[in-house]
């Protein structure tokens, strides 16, 4: 996969994509990304990119002779064609779906925006999709287009060691709800023991008690998850509470 970053800070970009499994795929060949200085294609001697709004307002705008020449100039780099996002809280909402989604294209195009936007004749020019990771404003579309290359490269086939791990995730196919609470050595500390079902051996038991666990931690904190279907369909583990799994006795 290629994914192209278009941003008037690239320097931003050198420590997520120099670490952990972003710098793994790119290793393994897996991915390639490029992170593309908005300035190269500025205005004038010193390569202006933003301009105040028409119609008076705070802040400056992303001008749109910047904007698109960047982004045309960053699809003929590749024969496959690009799919373009805009980091924007104005957009649609980022989710594990649309993740797999992302995830199956082979050229990604990530602009991110800054100040108070981007002119809005860039959009109808050139299409594409607004992309928002959640109901706040951000300084710039930097960290967002982050979120989105890291959320969407390890659903890279080969990308994680261990494909099993991006089945068990939440919000995953196999498990679209939260997961439960993990725990590793040692077995008991400062009075406070892992529950006695994941020290047992029992495949199917162990199982069996990480469904419901991740079933009541979303009751707990994320309810709105929980389809009707979901919640007549709960997980039944003999009565004990696995959110009390763990604590001190």
């Amino acid at each position: 996969m290629l994914v192209q970053v278009l941003t008037l800070f690239p320097e931003m970009f050198s420590g997520v994509l120099g670490a952990s499994i972003l710098k793994r795929a790119q290793a393994r060949g897996l991915l390639t990304v490029r992170v593309i200085d908005l300035r190269q294609f500025g205005i004038g001697r010193h390569r202006v990119c933003d301009d105040y709004p028409f119609g008076g307002g705070p802040g400056m705008v992303m001008r749109v002779d910047v904007v698109v020449p960047a982004v045309e100039w960053a699809m003929a780099q590749s024969e496959e064609p690009a799919r373009l996002l805009w980091m924007s809280p104005q957009g649609r909402l980022l989710n594990q779906a649309w993740c797999r989604e992302l995830a199956q294209s082979s050229h990604l195009i990530l602009v991110a925006g800054h100040y108070e936007g981007i002119d809005q004749r860039a959009f109808e020019i050139l299409g594409g999709e607004e992309v928002s990771i959640g109901n706040y404003v951000l300084t710039g579309g930097e960290i967002p287009a982050m979120v989105v290359l890291d959320a969407v490269a390890r659903l890279i086939p080969g990308a994680l060691g261990d494909a099993e791990s991006a089945r068990q995730d939440s919000f995953s196919e196999d498990w679209p709800l939260l997961e439960g609470p993990q725990y590793t050595r040692p077995s008991e500390y400062r009075g406070h023991r892992v529950p006695e079902v994941l020290l047992s051996g029992h495949h199917a038991k162990i199982a069996a008690w990480r469904r419901e666990a991740g079933w009541r931690k979303t009751a707990m904190v994320r309810p709105d998850l929980l389809s009707s279907e979901t919640s007549s369909s709960s997980p039944d583990t003999g009565g004990h509470s696995v959110i009390q799994g763990g604590n001190k006795e």
